[in-house]
């Protein structure tokens, strides 16, 4: 059982939590919980940490049969850990690598195309709900926070295994492949003529959703084939951004249907 937090091994866990350069170096990515172990494809896990209080529960030490596993402290686990309250378990994953065209593979792909996204709860937020509304993919500009930031990855409960995405450092550029595609671009806008709700997304459809505070580029949001607004009352000028996706990916969900 690992008892100190100067152990090597401890210690590399604590720079994958806090640095995305050494998590892209060893190609590798943080979850934490349950959960998330339960559904990670067990062709990723690399190595699970659990604490001594979580090892000695039966059902949970069944769990780790056919895993490579190392039982830590209760003290040490709650150091490295990245919630308030650990479950007693976390794990190093390989990172997940997707071709840009895996983000449009179908009839009718519908995709989602992210610029400058700061807020790690709403990119962790926007992949859940993606892959519940049967988004295709998700495009980031190179800005956008990193999506294996722990805060990020504990906000999709899960997505992150099945969402595909892509990190692009020209997203005007893949914009303009999608159009020559046949991907007609809705900016969620302030400026937007027609509500959301009165535009047809039965066909090939990506939304451009921008930064939280200043909303998409001039430049991005002028590559858009329609500008779409969410009809606020009250002296609410807009949602939030992950609120502001789920509006518009549910409502292409439900013309789908």
């Amino acid at each position: 059982m690992i008892t100190s937090s100067t152990n090597s091994q401890i210690k590399n866990l604590l720079q994958l939590k806090k640095k995305a350069k050494e998590r892209n170096r060893q190609d590798v990515f943080l979850v934490e919980g349950i959960k998330m172990f339960r559904e990670v494809p067990r062709e990723r896990l690399q190595k699970v940490y659990v604490s001594n209080s979580f090892y000695n529960n039966t059902d949970h030490a069944r769990e780790l049969e056919n895993c490579e596993y190392e039982v830590v402290s209760d003290p040490v686990f709650e150091a490295v850990s990245d919630t308030k309250t650990p479950q007693g378990i976390l794990c190093v994953i390989r990172q997940f690598h997707y071709d840009f065209s895996d983000l449009t593979r179908g009839e009718a792909p519908l995709c989602l195309a992210l610029e400058n996204l700061q807020d790690p709860g709403n990119l962790g937020t926007i992949f859940r709900t993606a892959e519940g509304a049967g988004v295709t993919g998700i495009l980031l500009s190179a800005n956008c926070v990193d999506l294996y930031n722990p805060k990020v990855i504990r906000s999709t409960m899960g997505s992150v295994y099945r969402m595909p995405f892509y990190y692009t450092d020209d997203l005007r550029g893949a914009l303009r492949q999608w159009q020559q595609q046949g991907i007609s671009l809705y900016a969620a806008h302030l400026q937007g003529k027609n509500t959301y709700d009165q535009e047809n997304y039965g066909k090939p459809s990506a939304f451009l959703i921008g930064n939280e505070s200043q909303g998409l580029t001039k430049e991005t949001a002028d590559l858009a084939d329609c500008y779409i607004r969410i009809p606020m009352s009250g002296q609410v000028e807009s949602l939030n951004a992950a609120v502001a996706a789920a509006v518009l990916m549910y409502e292409a969900r439900r013309q789908r249907s």
